[in-house]
């Protein structure tokens, strides 16, 4: 496990995928509270003087016009976290929790948001000990971030909400219950500390994170068993052919090209046919692997740059900024709450992973048609009609490639007004995020079936020939946690099984 300091710095995605997978553990930096210091004392010295700030001393959205006396001031901030827990459904993963813990104790660590060094410290503190708030799933527009998901996030600081410990069930047990189990002291908020909690796209920031890792690793494994089918089908190599392939030169079709011709190189079994009439030309969901693999990249490797600049970013409001002329500070309303920017990102992504789905459901459908698979049984199942084979594996895979093409229509195109009229358009980005997150799923799923079934097409190739080396290597991996289907079995265990280990 590696250690990660909290400098108020940004993170990378992979520091965010560590943490969440407990694979990094995060420290408070040394010099922490020194860089937090100057806006804090803004805030106090506005409080001091009785300043006009919005959520300081004045209520929150709609409510803003409205002054807050000093004698409530303290109580403003416990009563937001308490409104706005309002989320439903069920909990969130506690890798996305994780996530959530580490990037809300960045951005108030970054010293714009004028809180005290013990928030951040309190967020580290239940971080690491895995004590995890319980966070239902439902309820945000994406507007001021997810004030929903936020305000549950930050309940446990004040001793409120719910706590999931290890052991624990989804719905976890009483806050105070499990911080006085592990020694751990509620927080008594000030101004401004309630509201700095709950403002920001840190809940879209965490989901879309791990959706990228994920999304990344199946574009490896969508590569891996077009290769696999490939070769079950008969096919060739040609159309990925360097001198081709660079006439057309997106980064992620060169990839994806150069994966195939690695994970296809030597192959005994596309020698074996490789000037037969059949192998002029493939179908398109062989010959434009490349080409759709490579989109699919391009497309999350924009997702990545996108998420990139929000993991360095202040998405607090109201903000703690130096004065125009350099001198001083002064506090700012700011919109860069808003999560326009991942709400595209993360509907892109979903459609970039759909068609890695699709792509592969087709290459799944010509392995068990004899009509298209060059000579294997009837959906691969070698005493066809007493044995159905892989028949009902494709129905799955056609449900959930419909499922995500229902999935993919955008949520970052909708808005809804909310608080009074003031929030009145807001970005769905929440939406997005979660639907991405499903349709990875399902094009895990989706490529597993495909990879169980090139597995079959090459243990039925075995008196034909040799795979390649790498793709042997791969049905030998598969081997070892799934048997050949010789005769009919029951495939959902198996499929399911395969597809929580396919994306790594």
């Amino acid at each position: 496990m590696r250690d990660l300091h909290l400098t108020g710095d940004g993170f990378s995605i992979e520091d965010v995928a560590d943490v969440a997978n407990r694979r990094a553990r995060v420290v408070v930096g040394d010099e922490l509270a020194e860089r937090m210091a100057p806006a804090r004392g803004v805030v106090t010295e506005a409080v001091r003087r009785k300043d006009v700030v919005y959520g300081v001393t004045t209520g929150f959205g709609a409510l803003a016009d409205t002054t807050i006396g000093a004698d409530d001031l303290a109580k403003l901030q416990v009563g937001i976290l308490r409104s706005h827990a309002a989320a439903v459904g069920e909990p969130l993963p506690d890798e996305v929790v994780r996530a959530l813990l580490l990037l809300r104790a960045r951005t108030l660590s970054a010293g714009y948001s004028g809180v005290r060094i013990e928030l951040p410290a309190m967020l580290l503190a239940l971080l690491e000990r895995d004590l995890l708030p319980v966070i239902p799933s439902k309820g945000s527009v994406g507007a001021s971030g997810d004030l929903a998901q936020l305000a549950h996030l930050a309940l446990p600081l004040i001793g409120e909400g719910r706590l999931r410990a290890p052991g624990d069930g989804p719905q976890g047990r009483p806050t105070a219950e499990v911080l006085a189990e592990h020694g751990l002291t509620p927080l008594e908020l000030e101004p401004k500390e309630g509201l700095s909690l709950i403002n920001g796209t840190e809940p879209m920031q965490a989901v879309l994170a791990l959706a990228i890792v994920a999304a990344e690793d199946l574009c490896r494994v969508a590569d891996v068993a077009c290769a696999i089918s490939v070769e079950a089908l008969f096919g060739t190599d040609r159309a990925y052919d360097d001198r081709v392939q660079r006439i057309r030169p997106h980064p992620g079709q060169l990839t994806s090209a150069a994966n195939l011709r690695q994970l296809l190189s030597g192959s005994p079994l596309l020698a074996s046919h490789r000037y037969s009439d059949h192998a002029v030309q493939d179908s398109y969901s062989l010959r434009c692997a490349p080409q759709v693999h490579g989109s699919a990249r391009d497309l999350i490797a924009h997702c990545r740059r996108v998420l990139t600049i929000e993991l360095s970013s202040i998405v607090d409001n109201p903000v703690v900024v130096r004065g125009e002329d350099g001198d001083g500070f002064e506090v700012m309303s700011t919109g860069n709450f808003h999560g326009q920017p991942i709400a595209f990102a993360a509907d892109a992504l979903a459609m970039a992973v759909a068609e890695l789905a699709s792509i592969s459901e087709r290459r799944i459908y010509r392995m068990l048609d004899p009509a298209t698979s060059r000579g294997l049984p009837p959906f691969l199942a070698p005493d066809a009609g007493t044995n159905s084979g892989f028949m009902l594996a494709q129905y799955t895979a056609a449900s959930l490639v419909s499922e995500n093409k229902v999935l993919c229509h955008p949520a970052s195109v909708d808005s809804i007004p909310t608080s009074g009229n003031q929030e009145d358009h807001v970005s769905m980005g929440w939406h997005s995020v979660r639907k991405a997150h499903e349709v990875i799923e399902n094009a895990a799923t989706i490529l597993a079936i495909e990879l169980l079934c090139g597995a079959q097409g090459l243990d039925l190739r075995e008196q034909v020939a040799a795979p390649a080396k790498a793709t042997e290597a791969v049905r030998r991996r598969i081997r070892s946690d799934v048997e050949p289907m010789m005769i009919d079995r029951e495939l959902a265990p198996r499929s399911t099984r395969f597809a929580r280990c396919c994306p790594t």
